[in-house]
């Protein structure tokens, strides 16, 4: 017998359960046994057996069985996917056929046969396993096919099952992930599966650029500040730690943060509780952390510029995320995906890719990730009339003309005016007045422009 698991077993007669214990013991990896059947429940939900043997016959009626099938019965009830193995000193054919049909697993007699017992002992184990495994993937299968609200992961490549496993294993844990990967490869998508996939799945998820925060707005943004904390502060406002409490907090870009931002988050995760700005008295929290980052902090603990102690903190389990170029076919999948979004966004009519056209993104490196291959799709199908997509559809910029485009995109006026607006507040300490004053507007228009770029 190879296979080990947990059994309960169910007799009225202690000798037996004496016999059964000696015999099994070396077989098995626990053994709880029990002459009441009215403690099979509580055994299920504590113990969780993966195999039950219950005798069939107990003071009640001696013979029928009857017993047997109404513990049977409230066996399946509770767990209808339990293996239950029927045993009786009065077996016959009948017995055994109704014993199937109500549900058993299998039916041994008394006295029995040690290596029969054993046999249909681990036939039992495997078939629990078999059947757990099941369970699980069934439950994988509807969490991936669940409302189209829910955010998806696609692709079938070793990498991405492992990520997906990943997610899946997380699902009854409260623990803080870090999510590594480059950026384009949907960090913020893993983070919002992770919350979906969570005993918080029904509270709040609230996310934090933290790449795009000024160090002086750092405290007011996280803890948020009480009416008048300041000279601008009309009201007062929550922070958003305090806003994902009972939920899920999603700290991207952690990796920007500076050694004194990092004190302050450090602080705040360790005490469980957070001090607005101008407030005497603490605000406990309750956030579960994930963390996204494209840099190794762990070079950056060596090299001083990360510390070690948040790292701890905020890194209970990693989860990388691999780049594009190492997932194989997930490249046309995802193709195929962005090719149907922008046929509806667009009402265009493209019905797939040509094999040249396929092959051309399969050789392609994707630098930029899988939002590259979204922004590619989307020019091709704006572009494009053909049917089919075609590899000229398809424009990879040149290193040089990839600099260019860089260089052009620092010309959005908005990143423009938000890099403008960080810099000034950096120069100024913070102080309102005098970074309205470096940039030329008034302090109105100032906290205007904040607001809308969401500052």
């Amino acid at each position: 017998m190879e296979e080990k698991g947990k059994i309960l077993i169910i007799d009225d007669n202690e000798d037996v359960l004496f016999a059964l214990n000696l015999l099994l013991e070396p077989y098995m990896e626990k053994i709880k046994v029990t002459t009441q059947p009215s403690r099979i429940e509580h055994f299920m939900t504590t113990f969780h057996p993966d195999v039950i043997l219950l005798d069939m016959n107990f003071r009640r009626d001696a013979i029928s069985g009857q017993e047997g099938f109404d513990c049977l019965s409230r066996i399946l009830k509770t767990d209808p996917q339990a293996v239950v193995v029927f045993m009786t000193a009065y077996a016959d054919t009948d017995k055994a056929v109704k014993a199937i049909k109500e549900g058993a697993t299998d039916f041994v007699s008394k006295p029995w046969e040690k290596e029969k017992l054993l046999a249909t002992l681990s036939s039992a184990l495997k078939l629990s396993r078999s059947r757990k495994e099941v369970g699980k993937l069934q439950t994988q299968m509807l969490a991936l096919k669940a409302d189209e609200h829910l955010p998806k992961l696609i692709g079938n490549s070793p990498a991405m099952q492992k990520v997906k496993e990943t997610i899946f294993k997380l699902s009854d844990t409260d623990a803080n992930i870090l999510v590594l990967g480059e950026n384009g490869t949907g960090k913020d998508l893993v983070a919002r599966m992770l919350k979906h996939f969570s005993p918080r799945q029904d509270a709040a998820f609230v996310t934090i650029d933290l790449g795009s925060i000024p160090e002086q707005l750092f405290e007011s943004e996280l803890f948020g500040y009480e009416k008048g904390a300041f000279t601008d502060a009309r009201k007062s406002k929550p922070g958003r730690m305090e806003i994902a409490s009972g939920g899920t907090l999603f700290l991207d870009e952690i990796g920007n943060l500076t050694l004194p931002m990092q004190a302050k988050l450090l602080t705040a995760i360790e005490k469980r509780q957070i001090v607005r700005l101008g407030a005497v008295e603490a605000t406990p929290i309750d956030v579960r952390l994930i963390c996204a980052t494209n840099a190794d902090l762990h070079k950056r603990v060596t090299e001083g510029s990360f510390r070690q102690d948040l790292l701890y903190r905020i890194n209970t389990i990693e989860l990388r995320i691999p780049p594009l170029r190492e997932r194989g076919e997930d490249i046309l999948l995802l193709a195929e995906h962005f090719l149907a979004k922008y046929n509806r966004k667009y009402h265009k009519e493209a019905k797939g890719l040509t094999r040249e056209a396929k092959n051309k993104l399969l050789k392609y490196t994707w630098p930029g990730n899988v939002r590259e291959l979204q922004h590619t799709l989307e020019r091709a199908v704006i572009l494009s009339d053909n049917n089919l997509l075609r590899p000229n559809d398809f424009l990879f910029p040149t290193p040089t003309e990839r600099n260019e485009e860089e260089e052009t995109q620092e010309l959005n006026l908005e990143k423009l005016e938000r890099k403008a607006i960080e810099q000034a507040l950096r120069a100024s300490n913070g102080n309102m007045s005098r970074a309205a004053e470096l940039l030329g507007i008034t302090r109105f228009a100032l906290y205007r422009k904040m607001e809308k770029l969401d500052l």
